[in-house]
């Protein structure tokens, strides 16, 4: 990916970069061959990003452009938004008290150089500030009112360098352009880059350690810089072209703001939070499948004033969801009048609305996985060794936890299995899905759809090995040259229109 560093005057630039070109305000903004490019980083220095200044259109045409360009429109806003300076103040609260508790005066300020401090002290609360803002060049102002708050930050030239400092800036410079998230792991024929969001923490991810690593080779193969990413990292999620959300998804959570912020920053990402937000409530799902006249197991959505109508419905026994429930977690199982009241007391203290849903034992679950409205995986879940669902979570035997599994060929599949799945999938949207189907005396009916299947290494990708992994990083590059298409034709097309 091609590397512009826009400035006032190039002049003035004393820092030196190694294969980046460095081109006027003036030039980026009225050069024609600027607006062709693709693949293209732009970094924006200039001087002044005030509405209507150079410093703004550079980075408005950049985005209109498809150019990847820090900081963004929507970070140069930010810097003229109290609010926003003062929320984030409170949210980076104890990180602020910690690096600033040795001062004695009641004004500080402090001057981010490429996501660094000359003093090592503040580092952690000069890259904070970065992730946060994105602009190579920052200064903070921070005043002690009892405790210490960010009076203001706003992004500085480089004419506002000090001297002395002058030496340490074009270290931070030559550090900050080498980063690996703007140089490639294995060579620099790399198109986009790729942020997978993961979880090391997480006990049940979406996917094992080795298949993170074939994500990550099958993304290198197909033209993409990768960095794992973490929640931390929210702030840093213009720096990606694309971003893959590898943790469990819910909407309460910062995966849908993940999703939610790449989205409204014209970014490709999988999971998309159209796609979080109609599939992991399980009311919102049940809705649609009933609209779209899906076959399922008799369901219910419960409330307040009809639970008392669900044993003559679904009979005994019947399984409870909460809307949100993963991994077969929130999912329970009445046997009984009273193990009902008991589920439903319990559920109710957490949402307005359940679901209900007639049990329908069988000795394994379809899951077929979907993405870009086609089958890529299809698998077999065995219920856990005496246990009614895939997982059982009580078991005092760890590795009797989850049953067997079984991956096939798609063309190995029923294909009213197929059919069905591929049918509830497009009701949702064109992303990553995995649909659950119960093959009822050759009836397919739908359980559920999960926006965040599970890939595992040594299950899902048996039969697709590679092919698999392959198969959603292709996605996300064809999402991302499609909108640069788009992009690049909007571009001509209004400049056309200038002319005419």
């Amino acid at each position: 990916m091609k590397k512009i560093i826009v400035v006032n005057n190039p002049k003035n630039w004393k820092f030196h970069i190694p294969e980046a070109e460095i081109v006027s305000a003036k030039d980026y903004l009225t050069h024609h061959e600027y607006t062709t490019q693709k693949n293209v980083r732009v970094f924006n220095l200039c001087r002044d990003y005030s509405y209507q200044s150079k410093g703004y259109y550079v980075s408005l045409l950049a985005e209109a452009r498809g150019h990847k360009v820090i900081p963004n429109v929507k970070n140069i806003r930010d810097f003229k938004a109290p609010a926003v300076v003062k929320i984030i103040s409170d949210d980076i609260d104890e990180l602020i008290q910690k690096s600033l508790h040795k001062l004695s005066g009641t004004e500080f300020v402090l001057s981010i150089y490429f996501g660094q401090n000359v003093s090592p002290q503040y580092l952690e609360l000069s890259q904070e500030l970065y992730r946060i803002f994105q602009a190579p060049l920052l200064r903070a102002k921070f005043v002690f009112k009892q405790k210490w708050f960010i009076q203001s930050i706003r992004p500085i030239s480089v004419d506002e360098i000090p001297e002395t400092h002058k030496d340490m800036v074009d270290k931070f410079a030559i550090e900050y352009f080498e980063k690996n998230r703007f140089v490639a792991t294995k060579s620099d024929d790399y198109l986009y880059d790729l942020g997978i969001l993961i979880n090391p923490d997480e006990k049940e991810p979406p996917s094992n350690k080795q298949a993170i690593r074939n994500f990550i080779e099958a993304a290198q193969e197909t033209g993409f810089r990768v960095e794992l990413i973490t929640k931390k990292d929210y702030h840093r999620v213009g720096e990606f072209d694309a971003i893959f959300i590898r943790e469990t998804t819910n909407v309460n959570h910062h995966t849908y703001a993940f999703a939610r912020r790449a989205q409204s920053e014209g970014i490709a990402v999988i999971d998309d939070p159209d796609s979080i937000l109609r599939c992991s409530n399980k009311v919102y799902l049940q809705e649609l499948m009933t609209v779209g006249k899906i076959p399922a197991p008799k369901t219910i959505i419960v409330h307040s004033e009809n639970r008392n109508t669900l044993i003559k419905e679904l009979g005994f026994p019947m399984v409870i969801k909460t809307p949100d429930s993963s991994f077969s977690l929130g999912v329970k199982k009445a046997n009984d009048k009273e193990e009902l009241e008991k589920i439903l007391d319990a559920m109710f203290e957490h949402s307005d609305l359940l679901i209900a849903q007639e049990f329908t034992p069988t000795e394994f679950d379809w899951r077929i996985g979907i993405l870009d409205g086609r089958p890529i995986y299809a698998c077999k879940y065995y219920m856990a060794k005496d246990h009614w669902q895939i997982y059982n979570w009580e078991s005092a035997d760890k590795e009797e936890i989850c049953g067997m599994f079984d991956c096939l060929p798609i063309e190995s599949v029923p294909l009213g299995i197929v059919k069905t799945a591929l049918r509830v999938a497009n009701l949702i949207g064109n992303g990553l899905y995995g649909v659950d189907i119960k093959d009822v005396n050759g009836r397919p009916e739908v359980i559920e759809v999960n926006d965040n299947p599970s890939i595992d290494a040594g299950i899902e990708d048996q039969v697709g090995k590679k092919k698999l992994y392959l198969s959603v990083m292709r996605s996300l590059r064809h999402r991302i040259e499609d909108r640069l298409n788009a992009a690049q034709q909007k571009v001509i097309q209004h400049e056309r229109e200038m002319w005419l």
